[in-house]
């Protein structure tokens, strides 16, 4: 089975991606500890709560698959637009690091926001792009949508990068057999994940809201999500929830309001789980206090999506070790 190691965990949305595609997690790493918190509740493979700088690779199981959904504040429209000029951009450079350590690795899978392949005008992508290949790995990018490529009804889209090692003559014999997924029909809808049983008045908008009269004017339907934008409502006419945030729990207009049986509220943690495509079953630790789990929602990625191109993943390589004549990977062999 292929094994994988994950930086930048978050609470799992890529490691449960792999897991669906039928890879096996070695480790993750994660500094954030209330995300550890949700991880190690659902998970049973080690996740290392240490700092990047600080974690040693050279004492972790080497994998097969390395995947990095790296800090996107440097490259988010949301930033301040340094890029690799921020020190927070040099992560991605660390990441190369782990790839020497852990003898190079198969494949390094990369996440990041969209707006990576513009910023900067396209040098910060550039660069990336270069650095694979300089290390002696393909590039392959695409921006995906969850609503299109995750059957999810949220509008999110990332960027998603997949580099396979070539071999010791410069050729690559996996990239023929990778494809990115194709778009999809979105068959589920707002309605198969809101709640209509949630009762708990902290989710709902009363009277004693200030804004709470523009809110029933507004919100009518019950298949779809809106948004408080400040001074109006802004209603999704695609039917689907708009990009989840990392600050939606903090109040003001990134709050995702629907309108349910028993009146206008926002999402639940385990809805917004929910629409990022996490089983039904995730745990989310009663210990983690709400607006840490909006963040962890809003800061991960849409399972489904990561599940379809690990499957590509897992099947290029498959095929590309078909007629391999030489020893089996090192990796695996600890």
């Amino acid at each position: 089975m292929i094994k994988v190691g994950s930086l930048y965990a978050g609470v799992g949305g890529i490691c449960q991606g792999f897991i669906n595609a039928g890879a096996k997690m070695a480790w993750a790493n994660e500094i954030d500890k209330k995300a550890c918190v949700t991880y190690r509740a659902n998970f049973e493979h080690p996740i290392f709560e240490e700092d990047i700088w600080k974690l040693n690779p050279e004492e972790l199981e080497k994998v097969e698959v390395l995947a990095a959904g790296f800090p996107c504040q440097p490259f988010s429209l949301a930033g301040y637009r340094k890029g690799f000029g921020d020190e927070r951009g040099n992560h991605f450079y660390r990441i190369l690091d782990f790839v020497e350590a852990l003898g190079r690795p198969k494949v390094i899978f990369l996440e990041n926001v969209k707006n990576l392949k513009s910023h900067d005008n396209g040098k910060t992508y550039i660069i990336i792009e270069e650095a694979m290949k300089a290390n002696g790995y393909s590039f392959a990018a695409k921006v995906l949508n969850s609503r299109e490529h995750g059957n999810l009804p949220q509008n999110r889209e990332r960027i998603y990068m997949v580099c396979f090692r070539n071999d010791e003559d410069g050729t690559n014999r996996y990239t023929e057999h990778f494809e990115f997924p194709k778009a999809m029909k979105l068959k589920r809808k707002v309605v198969d994940i809101v709640d209509n049983s949630v009762s708990d008045s902290k989710y709902f908008y009363g009277e004693d809201k200030y804004m709470f009269d523009k809110l029933q004017q507004s919100i009518r339907r019950k298949d779809t999500v809106y948004q408080w934008r400040r001074q109006y409502v802004r209603e999704n006419k695609r039917d689907v929830c708009p990009t989840l945030t990392a600050n939606m729990g903090t109040g003001g207009h990134n709050v995702p309001l629907v309108l349910t049986d028993k009146g206008i509220r926002k999402l639940t943690p385990k809805e917004c789980f929910e629409f990022q495509g996490f089983p039904k079953d995730f745990v989310l630790p009663g210990k983690i206090s709400h607006s840490r789990l909006y963040k962890q929602a809003g800061n991960s990625v849409s399972v489904p999506v990561v599940e379809r191109i690990a499957v590509s993943i897992l099947k290029a390589l498959k095929k590309g070790d078909k007629n391999k004549k030489t020893a089996p990977f090192e990796a695996v062999q600890n």
